[in-house]
């Protein structure tokens, strides 16, 4: 999961190049990074049951290969089509991994409190988001041809991680679904077209845990969005609001909002989900807060601040969701309802984000900022506030 995530976030320092380069907008950085996005959310649509009738293990052998071929063609991309393309193969990796990889760890942890699971695979994934953008950043602010030669270390890992997985056996007890039964009413002549287990289908809890399952996709939707904000636009807004900038600066910046995210979800991890998620709504107001006053102010003190809160909000949100999810499924079940939570969150890296580029090119950087930070804390004190008033979900009487 670690080395198959790290594509993910790797273009992120490389944004301002790409836009000297090709000479592009900062509408054109949000739609490129928001083309990744929509190639997560196909993946995690169309093919999210692939996990469960094929088994975790070759899945994740198959994002591996896409992610790290989209890496190579990232590194080969001549204008902003190719590039595009790879991208888009890398966010279909993306969704494949991410699914595959937290259904395993569960899978190879059997009877484990699912808390503890699910705080160790968002570390893992974390950890590989945050490690992308570090190494390309360094590499792209003091090595030669830096669109070309930030992909190499990753490109390397990936083979590594393909060629290793392939010398591992399919896994024996894989949740694999089971055929339709002829006898079931469920068993429509409609789903049991060969083509219908390709069709986007949604997941979703019982009506008794329905309402604490939104209140955290929610969560996930405003913690997952101020991430990409940092992610799309943060290396281009850096040069207005602070005194340092470059590749290796907005690298660092994105490394460590999910290096200190893994740290506060280690450090979490065994708390009541329900107060995670509290605190996470809330700290997620109070870093949109921070960042407003980083651009109305210039403070370099303000902008730290908003990235080590920006991490404690991130890292809560994604504790508290996994652990809702967990709470809501039994291990065979739990890919489709992990698979719709990754979309709910998924969906912020996209409306927003496209949104704070449209206003970016019509009103400035930094009023469409502005707007974003005060969109995003009304709707985290909303959430927040209504999860307070939410019972908690009982633990699982069977992992």
């Amino acid at each position: 999961m670690c080395v198959g995530v790290m594509g993910t976030a790797l273009a992120s320092p490389l944004y301002p190049i790409y836009q000297s380069t090709w000479n592009l907008r900062p509408s054109d950085i949000t739609q490129v990074f928001v083309l990744y996005m929509f190639g997560v959310l196909a993946s995690l649509l169309f093919l999210g049951r692939l996990t469960q009738r094929f088994g975790f293990l070759p899945i994740l052998r198959a994002g591996l290969i896409v992610m790290t071929s989209g890496v190579v063609l990232s590194a080969a991309a001549w204008n902003v089509p190719s590039f595009m393309v790879a991208r888009l193969l890398i966010g279909l990796a993306s969704g494949m991994i991410t699914t595959s990889a937290s259904v395993g760890m569960v899978q190879a942890s059997p009877g484990r409190d699912p808390r503890r699971i699910a705080a160790l695979t968002t570390v893992a994934m974390t950890l590989g988001f945050g490690i992308g953008p570090l190494i390309g950043g360094l590499i792209a602010q003091w090595v030669p041809a830096p669109l070309v030669t930030a992909y190499i270390p990753t490109a390397i890992m990936g083979s590594i991680a393909i060629y290793a997985l392939h010398r591992i056996s399919v896994e024996p007890t894989v949740a694999v679904s089971q055929p339709l039964d002829e006898h079931d009413p469920k068993a429509t002549p409609e789903n049991t077209r060969p083509f219908a287990k390709w069709m986007p289908t949604l997941t979703f809890p019982p009506q008794q845990g329905r309402r604490q399952f939104w209140l955290a996709s929610m969560g996930a939707f405003s913690a997952f969005g101020m991430f990409s904000l940092y992610s799309s636009l943060a290396p281009s807004f850096m040069k207005e609001i602070v005194p340092w900038s470059g590749p290796a600066v907005s690298g660092l910046s994105i490394a460590m909002i999910l290096f200190l995210s893994s740290a506060f979800q280690f450090m979490v991890r065994n708390q009541r989900t329900k107060s995670v998620v509290i605190v996470a709504d809330f700290a997620l107001v109070a870093c949109n807060l921070l960042l407003m006053l980083t651009i109305i102010t210039g403070a370099s003190w303000l902008f730290i601040a908003a990235v080590f809160v920006t991490a404690f909000g991130h890292g809560l949100a994604n504790v508290g969701g996994m652990g809702v999810v967990a709470k809501l499924t039994k291990p065979a079940e739990r890919a489709g309802l992990l698979s719709s939570y990754l979309i709910i969150g998924y969906m912020g890296t996209i409306v927003p984000i496209m949104a704070v580029g449209w206003l970016a090119d019509h009103l400035g950087l930094n009023q469409a900022l502005l707007a974003f930070c005060s969109a995003m804390m009304v709707l985290n004190l909303a959430v927040g506030v209504l999860v307070m008033r939410t019972r908690e979900l009982p633990q699982p009487t069977d992992h």
